[in-house]
């Protein structure tokens, strides 16, 4: 019997690589011989850069430049081909993981230091620059990148804005002197975790705002304030996933001439995970939680899609809603919650590891005896 596992990471808790351990643990208690592929995938988002990096055995660097909160951080970057090409993460620039939730608002939250990474890996003699937006604490539209790229945002006075969500509505001019020249000659591809539009009740705001620390109430005005800037200066991209990043697939279509692509298709090929289950059993999936946006262009999903109809496919994950049971209309067979009971996310955190480890013994026995 053969087992592919292919986790994505759990939010701020579990890296995909460990998740996948986890689970071969729990189901090895159970299927001591069986075959094992570990395939820990990334959708774009957090951890993606190492999935990325190991796949292609990529040259691993850390890099000073703007954190969330507008303080210098160490950040990582991955080069192949000679430096031809470079991996940038978002989420180990601006991701919610590193700011504190008494500080979560995602309108006072800085990408710069995107943009500054993206100057070092040109610098650096990059062609081409693959960049995952999801994970992020963000919801500027991708301004800030902007400004580290070398834009700059002025006021009807004239005056520099501090490139945040909360003063979308503040800009007047945009100039764009300082952008380097190279930044035309590159080739930007970005590997969005979701296929959200930009603006509206599927947007960046709407749909991912609250996990970043917005009010509900907030959300109708924040959402206009990010049409209104993009109508006014460049219009409301249609592409998908425009609203990745907190609207960052938007800002780099517009201020740096990217392409986008959904995130999990790119790592399903870079690990040639079709071919991997070609003779498999029982694929294995996972995240920290099934929802509804999981169907918006999330790892297990996608994992699912690209097996479809030739093996089962299972996910164990730390959580389940309501609104993941369409779901299994679109690959899942079943879905399985780790979390044991009712706990604080400091709790859900310490355990996550063991939590996961029982629930894939307990799918495990389960296949057994329906053998």
């Amino acid at each position: 019997m053969k087992f592919v596992i292919a986790p994505d990471s759990f939010k701020e808790t579990l890296s995909a690589e460990k998740a996948a351990i986890a689970i071969q643990k729990g189901f090895l208690r159970v299927f001591p011989e069986a075959e094992y592929q570990l395939l820990p995938v990334g959708d774009g988002g957090e951890g993606t850069l190492d999935v990325i990096a190991k796949i292609r055995q990529a040259e691993r660097q850390v890099v000073s430049v703007t954190g969330p909160l507008l303080k210098s951080i160490v950040a990582p970057i991955a080069f192949i081909d000679e430096r031809k090409t470079a991996f940038i993460e978002m989420a180990e620039i601006c991701g919610l993981q590193l700011v504190p939730e008494d500080k979560r608002d995602p309108l006072a939250i800085s990408t710069r230091g995107v943009g500054e990474m993206i100057n070092y890996a040109m610098e650096q003699g990059a062609e081409e620059i693959v960049i995952g937006v999801g994970g992020t604490a963000s919801n500027d539209g991708g301004i800030g990148m902007a400004a580290g790229l070398g834009y700059v945002f002025l006021n009807e006075a004239g005056e520099m804005v501090t490139p945040v969500g909360e003063n979308l509505a503040q800009i007047h001019t945009i100039k764009k002197e300082g952008v380097r020249p190279q930044l035309a000659k590159t080739k930007i591809r970005v590997i969005t975790d979701v296929t959200n539009p930009l603006v509206g009740v599927n947007g960046a705001t709407f749909i991912f705002g609250a996990q970043k620390g917005l009010s509900e109430a907030k959300m109708p005005q924040v959402d206009e304030m990010m049409a209104a800037f993009y109508d006014r200066f460049f219009g409301i991209p249609e592409v998908p996933g425009s609203g990745a990043g907190g609207g960052m697939g938007a800002g780099l279509l517009q201020f740096a001439s990217a392409e986008l692509t959904l995130g999990i298709d790119y790592v399903i090929e870079e690990l040639q995970l079709k071919e991997a289950c070609a003779d498999a059993d029982f694929v294995i999936v996972g995240e920290g939680r099934m929802d509804g946006q999981t169907s918006s262009g999330k790892a297990p999903l996608g994992v699912a899609r690209a097996v479809a109809g030739r093996v089962p496919v299972i996910a164990i994950c730390g959580s389940v809603t309501m609104d993941s049971e369409h779901l299994y209309e679109q690959g899942i067979t079943a879905i399985f919650p780790s979390i044991a009971s009712v706990a604080t996310f400091d709790e859900v955190r310490r355990d996550a590891e063991q939590n996961l480890v029982r629930t894939a013994e307990n799918v495990a026995r389960l296949l057994k005896s329906a053998k």
